[in-house]
C-alpha cells in the first residue's frame, strides 16, 4: 500500500446517493475477520492491519486493501474499528509506534470492538478528544458464529452523536445494536454479559453431568428442556459439546477469564457480590493451568466432569 493509497478516496456512494465512510478495520483475528468482512460485502470502502501477517488474503479477496501499519489505516479512514485482546493491545494499536492516532485526521471516528476495561475506555476516549477524535466502545457478543453470520450482539458507550454515526458500521456486523450510555458504559453492559454468561455454561455443565451420572441419556434431556424455561443459547449451541467432552473454538475460555477479571473488578468498585463469576473464575484458572486455555468456554464442563468423576 503507497502513501498515495493511505491518503486518498472520498468513500463510495449508496444506490440513495449517500455517502458511506471509507473504513479501517485494525485486528483480524477469529471475530475480527469475520466482523471486517461483512464490512466489506456491505460495500464499505475498506483498509486492514493485523499484527500477524498473513490474515488479510480473504479480505483482499473481497476488495479490501491492507496497511502496513495502523497508523496507515487512520490515514485512509473516516471511521477505524478495532478488535482487539484487552486494554495493553488497544493502547499500542492507538498510540504505539505507528499507531493509529498520529494518522487519525480531525473528526474522525473510532469505534472498539474489543472487550476492556470501562476506565481504559474512557481513557482512551479522553485522550483521543484532545486530537478532535470521537470514540465509542462497542463491545460485542455472539461467538465465532454470530460474527460470520453478522448477527453479533452489540452494547455501545459514548455521545449519542458518535453512537448514530457508529450504527451503520454496527449495523453490518450485528443484529441488536444498543447505546448504553455513555463511554465506557458497552463495556460495563459486556462486564454483565459475561457474568450471566459463566452462570449459564456452570448451570448446563452441572445439568448434563447429572443427567449422565443419574443414567439417561443427556441428549434425550438437553431436547426435553430445551423447550421450557431452563432453554438458553448455551444448551442450543454448546451443550453437544458438554455431551461429547469436545471443545471446538468459538470463543476462548481464556479470553472469557481475561473478560471476568474485569467484572469481578468493576463488582469490587461497585460493592456488588458475585459468587458464581468467583466460582468460574477459580475454576477457570484450574483449566488454563492445565493446559485447556484455548478451547471454547464451554470447556467450563471439564471441571464439572472431573469433579464427577466422568
Amino acid at each position: 500500500m503507497t502513501d498515495k493509497q493511505a491518503g486518498e478516496g472520498a468513500g463510495t456512494e449508496t444506490s440513495a446517493g449517500e455517502r458511506r465512510p471509507r473504513l479501517g478495520f485494525v485486528g483480524l483475528g477469529t471475530m475480527g475477520a469475520a466482523m471486517a468482512s461483512n464490512l466489506a460485502r456491505a460495500g464499505f470502502p475498506l483498509t486492514v492491519f493485523n499484527r500477524t501477517p498473513g490474515r488479510a488474503g480473504p479480505l483482499v479477496e473481497l476488495g479490501a486493501v491492507e496497511a502496513r501499519s495502523p497508523r496507515q489505516v487512520g490515514e485512509a479512514s473516516d471511521v477505524v474499528v478495532t478488535c482487539v485482546t484487552d486494554s495493553p493491545q488497544v493502547d499500542e494499536v492507538l498510540f504505539g509506534a505507528q499507531g493509529l492516532a498520529p494518522g487519525l485526521a480531525g473528526g474522525s471516528l473510532f469505534i472498539d470492538c474489543s472487550t476492556i476495561s470501562p476506565a481504559r475506555a474512557r481513557e482512551f476516549g479522553a485522550r483521543l478528544a484532545s486530537q478532535g477524535v470521537a470514540m465509542v466502545d462497542a463491545p460485542v457478543s455472539g461467538g465465532s458464529e454470530g460474527a460470520k453470520a453478522g448477527t453479533l450482539t452489540i452494547m455501545v458507550g459514548g455521545e449519542t452523536g458518535d453512537v448514530e454515526r457508529a450504527r451503520p458500521v454496527l449495523g453490518a456486523m450485528g443484529r441488536t445494536v444498543t447505546h448504553i450510555g455513555p463511554l465506557g458504559s458497552g463495556q460495563v453492559a459486556k462486564a454483565v454479559n459475561q457474568v450471566v454468561l459463566c452462570g449459564t455454561y456452570l448451570g448446563v455443565a452441572e445439568g448434563v453431568v447429572l443427567a449422565m451420572k443419574a443414567g439417561l441419556d443427556p441428549e434425550v434431556v438437553v431436547g426435553a428442556l430445551s423447550g421450557g424455561a431452563a432453554g438458553s443459547w448455551v444448551m442450543q449451541n454448546r451443550s453437544k459439546n458438554m455431551i461429547e467432552d469436545r471443545y471446538p473454538l468459538g470463543f476462548k475460555l481464556a479470553l472469557h477469564r481475561k473478560d471476568l477479571a474485569i467484572a469481578l473488578e468493576l463488582s469490587r468498585q461497585a460493592g456488588a457480590a458475585l459468587p458464581v463469576a468467583a466460582l468460574a473464575a477459580t475454576l477457570e484458572d484450574g483449566l488454563i493451568a492445565a493446559g485447556f486455555g484455548d478451547d471454547d468456554n464451554s470447556a467450563l464442563a471439564r471441571a464439572v466432569r472431573s469433579l464427577s468423576g466422568i
